[in-house]
Order: C-alpha cells, then structure tokens, then sequence
C-alpha cells in the first residue's frame, strides 16, 4: 500500500471509524452529544464544541491547499469559533466536521506517493508527509481532551 493511502487510512481512524489507536474516533464520541453538552466548560478545559471547531478549522485550511489553494488558516484563530446557541448550530458543526474530516482523507489518499516529500506550501512548513503526520497526531491529542471532557460532563452534569 502506498504511503498516501495508509495516511487516508489513518486519517479515517482518527476521524470517522477506527478504534485501532484510541478505541474510538471523533464520530463516534461527538454523535450523540447534545449541543447543551457540547458546549459545557469545565474549569478552564476548552467544550467539545470548541474541540470540535478547532480540529476543522484546520481541515478546512488544509483542504484549500490540496485544492490548489493559498494556506490562509494562522493558529491565532484556531479557536474563534461563534456561539452555539441552538441544536441546530451543533448538528451544523458537526456535520461541517465530518464532511471536511472525508473530504480530507480523501484528498490525502488522491495525493501522488512522491509529493509526500515534497514542501508542504514554503519550506518552512516541512513536508507533506510531515503535516499531514502533524494532523493525525494533533487529532489524536484532541480527540483525547474530548473523551475525558464528555465523561465528565455525562458523569456530572447530564
């Protein structure tokens, strides 16, 4: 298997349908909250929204890049997501979410093996090889701050 289709695979993991690293993904644990939920703050831990907004803030960056685009995401703005007020705005988010996290994986598994090696927009930025990496290991970082947050607020607060 080439290298791109492994890393789609792995995308898919984190995102939509593994178990293999985590025992679960990001569909899994954010399907079934409510948008009450989502939104909880505990201490100074960030919501499962605002987890949720963050990791697509990202794919939807990346995504432009692999479309052809300029990179336009900066880290400042990572976590300027809008209120949520309504299920509705939840459900969107979500679903925003999930689509992006397909359509990244999809992106990532079209790529050519050798542009892997090649710099990720300025050299500065490494690979392709080493930000895609960079997604699913970030992804993974959050996917476990989400996990604990959501047993803490159906253990507490639900």
């Amino acid at each position: 298997m080439y290298r791109n289709q492994l890393l789609a695979q792995r995308l898919r993991e984190v995102f939509l349908d593994g178990k293999w690293i985590a025992n679960t993904n990001y569909y899994e644990q954010i399907s079934d909250i409510s948008w009450k939920d989502a939104i909880v703050k505990i201490h100074q831990l960030n919501s499962i929204a605002l987890l949720t907004f963050h990791i697509n803030y990202y794919l939807e960056g990346l995504i432009q890049v692999l479309n052809g685009g300029v990179l336009e995401i900066s880290d400042r703005y990572s976590f300027d997501m809008p209120l949520i007020n309504t299920d509705k705005e939840w459900s969107d988010l979500k679903d925003r979410f999930l689509k992006n996290a397909a359509t990244f994986s999809n992106k990532v598994a079209e790529l050519d093996d050798t542009i892997l090696d090649q710099s990720f927009v300025d050299e500065k930025y490494g690979t392709y090889l080493r930000n895609i990496e960079a997604v699913i290991e970030h992804s993974y970082y959050h996917l476990g701050q989400l996990v604990l947050i959501k047993k803490m607020i159906l253990n507490t607060y639900s």
